[in-house]
């Protein structure tokens, strides 16, 4: 199994087609500050690469802030034995520079921000 960097445009593609999982390896701070909208988290902190959701059916990419730790993370799922193989490129900064939505909290007024749900 060989690593594979997907960029945040196809992982929206997939994730938006119901073909990916997306995994955020970030921190719980981090994540209820900003995230994708679908991503589940599993800190790298605490990372167990078993107790990851696997589906034959789609794949598990998995996101950070820039993709080192989603890299690293990759590295402790080959370790393991687990299957995924599939990272994005850039993380979440990546995500926003190619003008892909997040979900935020305004920082002005504690909402959540989800321009999904108008």
């Amino acid at each position: 199994m060989s690593a594979q960097e997907i960029s945040p445009k196809a992982a929206a593609e997939a994730l938006e087609k119901g073909e990916a999982i997306l995994i955020d390896v970030r921190e719980p701070a981090e994540f209820a500050a900003e995230r994708i909208h679908g991503a589940l988290l599993h800190p790298l902190s605490t990372f167990d690469p078993k107790a990851l959701p696997i589906d034959a059916t789609r794949d598990v990419i998995l996101h950070c802030g820039s993709a080192k730790r989603s890299g690293d993370a990759l590295a402790r799922c080959a370790q393991a034995g687990v299957p995924i193989t599939k990272h994005m490129a850039s993380g979440i900064m990546g995500w926003k520079s190619a003008g892909l939505p997040t979900v935020a909290v305004d920082p002005a007024t504690g909402r959540l921000v989800d321009p999904q749900k108008g």
